[in-house]
């Protein structure tokens, strides 16, 4: 029986609800993200950042019916290209949102 490899997913709790933290890859599709250790998870989105250990037919499966198939193993931040001073000499304001995950190992759609 091949063995499972256990990811660290990022989630987020609200009360007494549990649900998986999203992101966004480049080009705006939607991905979920896994992370090979707790150091690595706590790099990327801090310390405080609630995850559960989950296997990949476990993530698929909970991300299937929401017609997510990207599954990015230890994403890196990749910041949006840098644009100059906005327009009437104000700073440019930086992205908000989800890092995109295109940066780390990338799993391939079923």
């Amino acid at each position: 029986m091949a063995r499972v490899v256990i990811w660290h997913v990022p989630v987020t709790v609200t009360g007494r609800t549990t649900s998986l933290r999203l992101f966004r890859l480049r080009d705006g599709r939607r991905c979920a993200v896994g992370f090979s250790s707790a150091g690595a998870l706590a790099e990327l989105l801090g310390p405080e950042q609630a995850a559960v250990e989950l296997g990949e037919p476990a993530l698929r499966a909970l991300t299937a019916p929401l017609g997510i198939d990207e599954l990015v193993l230890d994403p890196r931040l990749v910041a949006p290209p840098v644009s100059g001073p906005a327009a009437g000499g104000a700073a440019a304001r930086p992205a908000t949102g989800h890092p995109a995950a295109r940066s780390g190992a990338h799993l391939q759609r079923r």
